[in-house]
């Protein structure tokens, strides 16, 4: 066996006898996240004509990270559906918050609704798909770090500070 051979072995058998060394790229796998949202989540829990319904909603974080692992940029995507309204009832508002469950928190990330812009259950029923829109890396690496500490609600005219609301749960 020539002397190049020899080396490349015990380069080999060295790498492999020292695995746990080598540098692997960080992840820019998607963050998902869910949550199921219902009138009795809320807080006070909802007790008029919207206490009927219920729905899900999906939150994906596009991130990408730094050779650290940190997240350096990161858009969201929000899907969402509510079915069991009232005919009329109208969505003006769907954010995600800071807050464990029993506890409001400030709007930290919003869908983009709004009463200008309100979105219709003209049957009681509606599904909703909003993407690409920037967010904080900081708050997506809060979210990140404990989920049940944040939550997603819908809002109405009617409930002006949510007629529908969820903690969230991570997926992926």
């Amino acid at each position: 066996m020539n002397r190049w051979a020899l080396a490349a072995v015990a380069v080999c058998i060295l790498t492999a006898g020292c695995g746990g060394n080598a540098q692997t790229a960080p992840s820019n796998q998607p963050l998902i996240f869910s949550a199921i949202l219902s009138p009795a989540n809320e807080v006070p829990a909802i007790s008029n004509a919207e206490s009927s319904g219920g729905g899900a909603a999906q939150i994906q974080f596009d991130v990408t990270r730094g050779a650290n692992g940190a997240i350096t940029s990161a858009t969201v995507s929000f899907y969402f559906q509510l079915s069991g309204f009232p005919a009329g009832t109208s969505v003006t508002g769907a954010h995600i918050h800071p807050a464990p469950a029993g506890t409001n928190g400030p709007v930290i990330i919003s869908t983009g609704l709004a009463a200008a812009t309100a979105l219709p259950l003209s049957n009681g029923s509606v599904e909703y798909k909003v993407s690409g829109m920037s967010v904080d890396p900081a708050l997506v690496q809060a979210i990140a770090n404990n989920p049940a500490a944040f939550y997603f609600n819908a809002h109405s005219p009617l409930n002006s500070g949510g007629f529908a609301r969820g903690q969230l749960n991570r997926v992926n």
